[in-house]
């Protein structure tokens, strides 16, 4: 494969507005960037700003190697797909910035014990399964009981993140931390 060659392959996720655009490429080093509205993908995604002046999308992620993006209920898909993918092919076969702010959103939070656990838990397990998805997911933090997790790309309003968080990552987080009794999204 020469180094202009740009493989893409379009994924479903479990999210009905969102899809997944796995590509040949190391996009982000590590973790994901998550872009809500243009001006912050302005200022810190040369990529995700194209992406955003496609009529219809509300949401970009740029994760390692894929690119979610979730359109407005009345986005439609054909617009949305045939101009995200003609993007992301010039986009990387020119080797143009994809990230030119922070690189990764990194999890908060304080840095106890449980907290340490609660991000390795998420890190080595959790956040690579979301990904498979086209989704992420951060600590915010700690508190009471409570793990304040927040859901980003194709997890970010998807019908079955409730779940997910209840019955996986809940589920997880109790059996290895028994200082957890809740895990909630933000």
């Amino acid at each position: 494969m020469s180094a202009g060659s740009v493989y893409i392959n379009l994924e479903f996720t479990p999210n009905p507005n969102t899809l997944k655009y796995s590509v040949n490429r190391v996009l982000v080093e590590k973790g994901a960037r998550n872009f809500t509205n243009p001006k912050d993908a302005s200022q810190d995604s040369p990529l995700a700003a194209k992406l955003f002046d496609v009529p219809g999308i509300s949401g970009v992620m740029i994760g390692r190697d894929f690119v979610t993006v979730t359109k407005t209920e009345d986005g439609d898909w054909d617009v949305v797909h045939r101009s995200t993918s003609s993007i992301l092919e010039g986009h990387l076969s020119q080797n143009l910035p994809v990230v030119t702010g922070e690189a990764a959103m990194s999890h908060k939070g304080g840095n106890s014990e449980v907290e340490n656990k609660i991000r390795e838990i998420l890190d080595s397990e959790i956040r690579p399964a979301v990904a498979m998805d086209g989704g992420d997911i951060t600590f915010e933090k700690f508190e009471d009981g409570v793990v304040y997790l927040y859901l980003q790309g194709s997890c970010s309003g998807c019908p079955s993140s409730t779940a997910t968080l209840k019955g996986g990552i809940e589920k997880r987080l109790q059996e290895s931390i028994p200082e957890v009794r809740e895990v909630v999204s933000i």
